[in-house]
């Protein structure tokens, strides 16, 4: 995947122009990661670019990101439970400190990992996976990606 929409993810989502996007959802919109070290890395992304963190926004609208990053969290864990034997939770960070636009992260986990990072933060993972082309979003996570999808589905119909 190549383009500015990495430069303006928001913007892009709103536009219909950001490929990572999986659903539009209430307050925002679930992307999947960039990078699949993790398969299934997803992201829900505020539907305003100008909301920084979580208590810029109204009551109203804190909840229903909530509730967004709720059905991405459960959304990527059925998938992944499907895809891989091992899968064992999902970890749901807001963390802010990189980009400055309002954000969640859904990291899947899995036994596989390395011993001596599966219970660790993701983010202390080597650098190097985070920009090895292996790892990189591309087709071959595409049933990923419709499996994480269709589950978004099911949860918004269920509610």
């Amino acid at each position: 995947m190549t383009g500015d929409w990495r430069k303006d993810r928001i913007g892009t989502a709103l536009r219909g122009e950001n490929p990572t996007v999986l659903r539009r959802l209430g307050a925002g919109f679930a992307a999947i990661g960039d990078v699949q070290f993790l398969p299934g890395y997803s992201v829900l992304l505020a539907d305003d670019p100008t909301v920084e963190r979580l208590s810029d926004l109204s009551r109203d609208r804190r909840l229903a990101f909530l509730s967004d990053m709720d059905h991405l969290g459960e959304a990527v864990e059925r998938a992944c439970r499907r895809f891989d034997g091992v899968f064992r939770r999902v970890n749901l960070e807001i963390l802010g400190n990189t980009d400055g636009f309002l954000h969640a992260h859904v990291w899947p986990r899995f036994e596989w990992e390395p011993s001596d990072l599966v219970r660790l933060p993701v983010w202390l993972y080597p650098r190097a996976r985070w920009s090895d082309a292996q790892y990189a979003l591309g087709p071959q996570h595409d049933r990923l990606r419709e499996a994480i999808g269709d589950e978004l589905d099911e949860l918004r119909s269920d509610a």
